[in-house]
């Protein structure tokens, strides 16, 4: 399911299920094939992928993330060394090129959701928002898949 709003008539966008849209400024962005993994507890981060696309003539940058979930969610870019040693770091903001999507997944980039203020529960779900440098903002519904799943369609 997908809706295209005018930021003039909503800045704020909920669709239930696996895709949702809205408009950053006068760039279409669009939120596509959300997930997540079920967590063993709070102790350990949660993580939330999915695909941001810029359908606009401009690039689009994401700044942040938010969701009621996590303290501290952020997107991080999952690095591996020539030994085989993986690292997660913060990337900061993402500028998406017109056109382009930028695809949140696992063993790339991800949203890392530190500080969880309760279990990822299979068959749940939670609310993120995207927040873009024009003031813009998509917020999305994130269905909690099993804790092994590979995507939306495992």
């Amino acid at each position: 399911m997908r809706i295209v709003l005018s930021q003039t008539l909503a800045a704020l966008v909920i669709i239930i299920g696996f895709s949702a849209a809205s408009v950053a400024g006068s760039d279409k962005v669009l939120i596509e094939d959300a997930w997540s993994r079920a967590s063993i507890g709070t102790s350990r981060p949660g993580v939330a992928y999915m695909k941001i696309r810029n359908t606009g003539d401009l690039a689009v940058t994401l700044r942040s993330i938010g969701t009621d979930i996590a303290l501290k969610p952020e997107i991080h870019r999952t690095s591996t060394t020539n030994q085989g040693v993986s690292s997660m770091t913060p990337v900061g903001e993402i500028e998406i090129a017109p056109g382009k999507a930028v695809i949140l997944e696992p063993g790339g980039l991800h949203a890392m959701l530190m500080g969880l203020q309760r279990k990822m529960t299979e068959g749940e779900s939670f609310l993120m928002t995207l927040a873009f440098s024009d003031g813009g903002e998509v917020t999305v519904e994130i269905p909690i898949l099993s804790i092994a799943a590979r995507g939306p369609e495992s």
